[in-house]
C-alpha cells in the first residue's frame, strides 16, 4: 500500500482550483441555491453548465465526477446536457467508466487527492477498488477515453492520466 497523505473528502478548500481548472478547459460552473432533489447533494447540470449549491454539497470532490459528464458528451450534445445524464439514456451508461477515469486524470492535473472524489459514501462502495485499480495503471474506461479523442493512453508519451484535451469534440 502506496503512503498516501490524509485527505478530508469534506474540503472546500479544492473548490477553487476545481473551478479555476473547470473554467480554463471550458466547463461553465453556476453557483446558485437549488431547489427539489438532485442525482448528487448540492449539484445539477443544466443545459451544459454545472450548478453548484454549496449550502447543500456533501461533498466537494463530486463537482468533478458531474463535470466529467459535461465533458464526456459530445460537443453537440453538450449545451442540451441537463439534469441526470444518463437516466431515460441507455446508451450513456457505458459512458459512466469514462467519467470515473476523465475525474481521476482531472484530480491528477489539479494535484489534489483522487480521495476527495473517489470518497467512501460514493461509487456503490467500490471506491477502494477503484482507487486501487489505477493505483496500479488498471485504467477501466481507458479504451473509451481514447475512442473520444480525449487521450492516447498509456503506451504514448505522455501517457495516461496526461491527456490530449479535455473536453469531447
Amino acid at each position: 500500500m502506496e503512503n498516501r497523505p490524509a485527505t478530508n473528502i469534506h474540503d472546500t478548500g479544492i473548490i477553487p482550483p476545481v473551478y479555476a481548472f473547470l473554467h480554463k478547459i471550458g466547463i461553465a460552473v453556476s453557483e446558485e441555491p437549488l431547489d427539489g432533489e438532485t442525482f448528487l447533494p448540492g449539484l445539477r447540470i443544466r443545459n451544459g453548465v454545472l450548478v453548484v449549491d454549496r449550502q447543500r454539497l456533501a461533498y466537494p470532490g463530486d463537482i468533478l465526477h458531474e463535470a466529467g459528464h459535461i465533458a464526456v458528451t459530445a460537443a453537440a450534445d453538450r449545451a442540451g446536457t441537463t439534469g441526470n445524464v444518463t437516466e431515460d439514456h441507455p446508451e450513456k451508461t457505458g459512458e459512466e467508466m469514462a467519467v470515473m477515469l476523465w475525474s481521476y486524470a482531472a484530480c491528477k492535473a489539479i494535484g489534489i487527492p483522487p480521495e476527495t472524489v473517489f470518497h467512501p459514501d460514493g461509487y456503490k462502495g467500490d471506491n477502494e477498488w477503484i482507487l486501487e485499480n489505477y493505483r496500479n495503471a488498471n485504467y477501466i474506461g481507458l479504451p473509451l477515453l481514447k475512442w473520444m479523442g480525449l487521450t492516447q493512453g498509456t503506451e504514448c508519451k505522455p501517457p495516461f492520466p496526461a491527456m490530449t484535451k479535455w473536453l469531447r469534440d
